[in-house]
């Protein structure tokens, strides 16, 4: 029970700390001479700081089976985004940015779940 309380935290904070990002980005596009280009490589940064930072606060109190733990943070995430992004826009493809943001999620969940089972 205590794991499952600590993946749902965990996920919520990966979502909150990427919508806060997301709008400063957005303020700075918006604001700024910064070109357009710079939006999937900053959202994927932005998606990748997120679940690491979400999965190693959430692992930090569990100390055990931060691989695992961490990689179910980073998958329900993405999992959560392209539910989302498919009920916004109506069509979901699976394309090689789609698979490369679940990869990041569940290898940025994974790392963020071992630094947070090591961290003292």
């Amino acid at each position: 029970m205590e794991t499952t309380k600590n993946i749902v935290k965990g996920v919520g904070i990966s979502l909150l700390l990427t919508v806060i990002l997301l709008i400063i980005f957005s303020l700075i596009l918006t604001y700024t001479n910064i070109s357009e280009n710079t939006i999937n490589p900053v959202i994927m940064i932005i998606t990748a700081l997120s679940i690491l930072i979400g999965s190693s606060l959430s692992n930090t109190k569990i100390k055990k089976n931060g691989l695992m733990n961490g990689g179910i943070i980073g998958g329900i995430y993405i999992l959560l985004l392209y539910i989302v992004s498919s009920l916004l826009n109506w069509k979901f493809s699976l394309n090689i940015q789609s698979i490369l943001m679940i990869v990041i999620g569940m290898v940025f969940g994974i790392l963020g779940g071992i630094i947070g089972v090591n961290k003292k």
